[in-house]
Order: structure tokens, then sequence, then C-alpha cells
């Protein structure tokens, strides 16, 4: 079994949203993955974008910068 780790999970309302921060953060190098929402959230489209929490302060400037509206944004162990 997979150690969990302290993971920073963004939500969205759309499958859209989720695809555009995708998108954009592969273009700046930013590290992290599609996954899907994990049980102990939820939200509309049913992914979220999962990186590391420190990079909690330049992934919301990226999606401010790209206007890619967001759910929320969670610190989760996954």
């Amino acid at each position: 079994m997979r150690k969990k780790e302290m993971k920073l999970v963004v939500t969205f309302h759309t499958t859209a949203d989720a695809m555009a921060t995708e998108r954009v953060c592969k273009s700046a190098d930013m590290p992290g993955r599609l996954i899907p929402v994990p049980r102990t959230l939820s939200a509309g489209c049913g992914m979220s974008w999962c990186t590391d929490e420190a990079l909690e302060e330049q992934l919301t400037a990226l999606l401010d910068a790209n206007q890619i509206e967001r759910e929320g944004i969670f610190h989760c162990e996954i």
C-alpha cells in the first residue's frame, strides 16, 4: 500500500476548467496532474488538479492570470 501524503487539491465546476488548468500548468512547467476528486470532497465535474502543497500561491496566481475558475482549494492526505 502506498504511503499517503499531504497534497493540494483544486476542484472545478466544469471539466473545461480542469482541462484548462492542465494545459496552463504544463506550459508553465508547474508539476501536478488531473485526478478524480477524492471521496472526502465533492466537485461539479468530478476532476481535480493535484500538486504539492508548497505551490499553492503560484498555482492560484497562474489560475487567476488565465481566468480559470475553481470551485475550491483543499489540503488533503491522498
